[in-house]
């Protein structure tokens, strides 16, 4: 096979592709450290997770702008792409994971408390262990779900059923 004719490189999607997705998740890693850290540094990684959210969205809408040119219903296919992508982002990346993130926490620190004799910062730090370790096992799931959800439901009012790209 000849070098020259290697298959086409794929556009990097710099909100999914690089390190840059990793913001996404920077509200679960503040949930896991609710016990450890002033409430503040909590909320404030809900801010760079919804920064993350938005610019996705905005990005994906002006790949839809460039996509459908001067197309008629292009107002509403930019619409479209940056409903859907904000919406899945924020069930997906912000709301359903923190909320999980938050109630194995909370949990796991009441449990602690109830089931060891070990003191208040061991139980924090093991918390914060536990929180950070669920996020990887989350993802997919919810990811799917919320998937579920859009195509069962928002994606139907703009019919097409256009998912996130």
């Amino acid at each position: 096979m000849d070098p020259a004719e290697e298959k086409p490189s794929k556009t990097v999607d710099i909100y999914r592709d690089t390190w840059v997705r990793f913001l996404g998740y920077a509200n679960e890693v503040g949930e896991s450290f609710r016990a450890l850290v002033p409430v503040s540094l909590v909320w404030g990684s809900y801010a760079i997770a919804t920064a993350y959210v938005t610019a996705d969205a905005v990005d994906k809408g002006k790949k839809a702008s460039v996509a459908h040119g001067d197309n008629p219903g292009k107002t509403t296919r930019v619409a479209v792409a940056v409903v859907d992508t904000f919406v899945w982002q924020a069930l997906a990346s912000v709301m359903i994971p923190g909320f999980t993130i938050n109630r194995v926490c909370a949990a796991s620190l009441y449990l602690l408390g109830r089931a060891t004799k070990w003191p208040l910062p061991v139980r924090k730090w093991t918390t914060t262990a536990i929180g950070l370790s669920t996020i990887p096992f989350i993802i997919t799931p919810i990811d799917r779900s919320v998937d579920f959800l859009l195509d069962s439901s928002l994606r139907k009012v703009y019919s097409g059923g256009e998912k996130h790209k």
